[in-house]
């Protein structure tokens, strides 16, 4: 089983480059996309009619938001995280399968000046709940933009970008609780070495020079460790800010 996770910067704007071509090159049995930034009826494309398609988009319109691509049609998709505080942006789509829960996040990001950073930390103690809540039952899949990178090895300036959004103490140990709860960074299962991103800045040619961060993940319950196959990183593939992750299954 293949599933991929994109952060797309648009869904509208990733159709006229490469998003219809990289789906059909890739054909993942599931694809988890945030920052959709549209709703569906602003998207003109046809999908291939062997995926059904979910959608959670934000009350603001032209942000934020996260879309679900599944060749097998779930039990049961939810969206949001049952709180209406954290509920209106389009930020959670959680997908029931026979074996496991799959839920696609879109990680509220602190802001340059840290305005969001309290809120930030609310919503991972909150999202942390309902992921556990949902273990209670069967094992997790949980893959998006988490907008932190969870150490040093995660982006190319770490020095400089301690008291960053994406990269303070706060957001860090958030991600650390997720890790000491049992979730497995999947990346890190296969890779231990620095130098993987998934996020470039667009200023300064950034992508080219391959100083960015790695703030896209598949975590998964532990339960589910023996079944992994392989995790890894798509960053030739353009047409956003962000490149997608990808992680593989064994039946």
């Amino acid at each position: 089983m293949k599933l991929i996770s994109w952060n797309v910067n648009g869904l509208r704007a990733v159709l006229r480059k490469n998003f219809l071509e990289f789906l059909a090159e890739e054909a993942p049995d599931i694809l988890c996309l945030q920052e959709t930034k549209c709703t569906p009826d602003q998207v003109e494309a046809l999908w291939p009619a062997h995926y059904a398609t979910y959608w959670n988009c934000a009350e603001k319109k032209g942000y934020s938001g996260t879309a679900l691509f599944t060749r097998t049609r779930p039990a049961r998709v939810t969206l949001g995280i049952g709180d209406p505080r954290h509920d209106r942006e389009g930020r959670v789509i959680t997908a029931e399968y026979a074996d496991f829960f799959l839920v696609n996040v879109y990680v509220p990001n602190s802001q340059r000046e840290l305005t969001r950073l309290g809120y930030r930390q609310e919503w991972d103690r909150d999202f942390l709940a309902y992921l556990k809540s949902l273990e209670a039952s069967k094992p997790v899949i949980w893959c998006g933009d988490l907008n932190v990178a969870h150490t040093e090895l995660d982006l190319a300036n770490p020095k400089a970008n301690v008291r960053n959004h994406g990269f303070t103490p706060e957001e860090r140990a958030g991600f650390s609780a997720f890790v000491a709860s049992g979730f497995v960074d999947t990346f890190r299962e296969f890779e231990k070495a620095g130098g993987h991103y998934t996020w470039w800045s667009p200023m300064s040619g950034a992508r080219a020079r391959n100083v960015g961060w790695r703030i896209d993940y598949f975590l998964i319950s532990p339960s589910l460790r023996p079944r992994l196959k392989r995790a890894c990183i798509r960053p030739q593939v353009l047409g956003s800010d962000h490149c997608p992750v990808v992680m593989e299954l064994k039946p």
